[in-house]
């Protein structure tokens, strides 16, 4: 009867240490799943920001072949009159003020997607499998 107490009694503490031992592994566990969650939000958030800042891009360099070709075609018809020239220059002087605008925009934009992304790698730094 006592050796089994005894065994009952290390088997009871054994038991109670091991379950111990599992909760904290459990909350371990849940934390770090719910530190992955926050990081796979952070880096949607900012691949959702780079799909903004790529459109943002697109359309510069859009706008940009879309005044270089205007531009082209100004310069086209001023090659036709003297008359035509006065008249034009007006207009490639509004495409070139957008063609400035734009590359400072597209500039910007670079810059922007640079920054998110070394934010980028230092969350996947972060993470761990």
């Amino acid at each position: 009867g006592g050796a089994f107490s005894v065994l009952s009694f290390k088997f009871g503490c054994y038991l109670a240490k091991a379950t111990e031992d599992i909760s904290k592994k459990v909350q371990s566990i849940q934390a770090d799943s719910s530190n992955a969650v926050h990081a796979i939000a952070e880096i949607s958030e900012i691949i959702n920001k780079i799909n903004d800042i790529s459109s943002t891009i697109a359309s510069s360099v859009e706008e940009q072949s879309a005044t270089t070709n205007e531009m082209s075609r100004n310069v086209q018809e001023a090659a036709q009159g003297i008359g035509e020239i006065t008249q034009n220059i007006s207009g490639v002087s509004v495409k070139a003020k957008q063609t400035t605008e734009g590359t400072r925009d597209t500039s910007e934009a670079a810059g922007e997607l640079a920054k998110l992304s070394l934010s980028l790698g230092t969350l996947v730094a972060k993470f761990k499998i």
